[in-house]
């Protein structure tokens, strides 16, 4: 299979000579291939072209459909860019395979599902804007219609207001809402979503629960089991939980044996010492399954290396990646910490962008979540 793709970062400030640096790298790596997909990520300093930038770049890669948004910082190729101007691309030549745009729109419903024609085959990519898209329910919807269909992607990032953080596609920009792609056929879209928990504890049945307060666990309040938990921890281990405390959530009820990976991440909020209840940032039912997590850099580390490994050899032609404006160097002691993974893990001259997200789109089991300080990656490959 001629799969293929490329990708260019360029923190150029002058928008018209970023782009056209970005398209010219991108023209030549690919070699005349023409491109089925296009990615693009600019930070703010770019936003006063979007209007035009976009359907510009379309047009001069020959590209078939493209989508993009606005994130704090930009990433591409070895470099997560953390402050100035920065624009990357993404492009890829895909055999065999659908690619093609859509908007959902807020219009004060819940906008339509997306145009899957092959949900045995298919795989969406989505960008958001975290203000006036109703992320979680698109995602129920998507899960309804289209089953075990992944969706990976990120909400727009760089401004803290409604009308700030902006996605658009070779039309302009989106009014609100959301975009995306559906990518179909024979070649896959792969999805490493990275975490950063590790689990602490035993799994534990939610026994009595009410909105999102737990009030037992396997029949015992709640806080005394959390307690209890603390008490059988090493004092390292205590400390990392202390700071970054963390509940699992089962996604597949029906299991009984759980790893790590079959666990959605939700924040632990509080503890009521009176009721003995914990108060989790989800909504949860009696008789799912929850594991105490905890997480930091270190075991952010480690979770995105174990699961790259696990895409090492699937022939992976390139990626896009969204992790949370909350990891970079607000996470991780060293520069572009996220980036080096993926080299380490899929080569170093792994075709690669994407952006700082202001929260992030990646399956969990059969569907997809709306997570936080997490890294969510698509990666193309053949189908097998």
């Amino acid at each position: 299979m001629d799969l293929a793709c490329a990708s260019a970062l360029t923190t150029e400030p002058r928008s018209e000579r970023a782009w056209r640096a970005a398209v010219d790298e991108v023209r030549a790596v690919l070699g005349g291939r023409s491109v089925d997909l296009a990615v693009l990520f600019v930070t703010h300093h770019h936003a006063g072209h979007l209007e035009a930038l976009p359907g510009d770049v379309a047009s001069e890669l020959g590209a078939r459909t493209l989508i993009g948004c606005t994130g704090e910082h930009v990433l591409g190729g070895d470099r997560e860019v953390e402050g100035g101007p920065t624009l990357a691309l993404f492009a890829a030549h895909l055999p065999g395979t659908r690619a093609v745009s859509f908007r959902a729109p807020n219009d004060g419903g819940l906008p339509p599902a997306p145009p899957v024609e092959d949900p045995d085959r298919a795989s969406i990519l989505l960008l958001g804007d975290p203000f006036s898209f109703p992320v979680v329910d698109y995602l129920d919807l998507v899960a309804e219609r289209f089953p075990n269909v992944p969706v990976i992607g990120g909400m727009a990032s760089g401004g803290m207001a409604p009308g700030q953080n902006l996605v658009f596609d070779a039309n302009g920009v989106a009014e609100g809402g959301a975009l995306g792609a559906v990518v179909e056929g024979d070649v896959e879209v792969l999805s490493v979503v990275s975490q950063g928990c590790c689990p602490v504890g035993r799994p534990w049945v939610v026994t009595a629960v009410e909105d999102n307060h737990v009030l037992q666990l396997g029949g015992k309040p709640a806080l005394d089991v959390l307690m209890a938990t603390m008490a059988d921890m090493s004092e390292e281990d205590r400390t990392t939980f202390q700071n970054g405390p963390f509940i699992g959530v089962a996604v597949d009820a029906s299991r009984s044996e759980f790893d790590r990976d079959d666990f959605l991440a939700r924040g632990l909020l509080g503890a009521d010492p009176r009721s003995k209840a914990l108060a989790v940032g989800d909504h949860l039912r009696r008789g799912q399954t929850v594991q105490f997590l905890m997480r930091d850099a270190r075991t952010a580390g480690d979770d995105i290396e174990r699961l790259l490994a696990r895409a090492a050899g699937r022939g992976c032609a390139g990626g896009v990646l969204f992790t949370c404006n909350g990891r970079g160097t607000r996470m991780f002691e060293r520069p572009s910490h996220d980036v080096s993974h993926v080299q380490a893990a899929l080569g170093p001259d792994l075709p690669l962008a994407g952006f700082f997200a202001m929260g992030e789109v990646g399956p969990v089991g059969p569907r997809a979540f709306l997570h936080g300080f997490t890294a969510s990656m698509a990666l193309f490959a053949p189908r097998r």
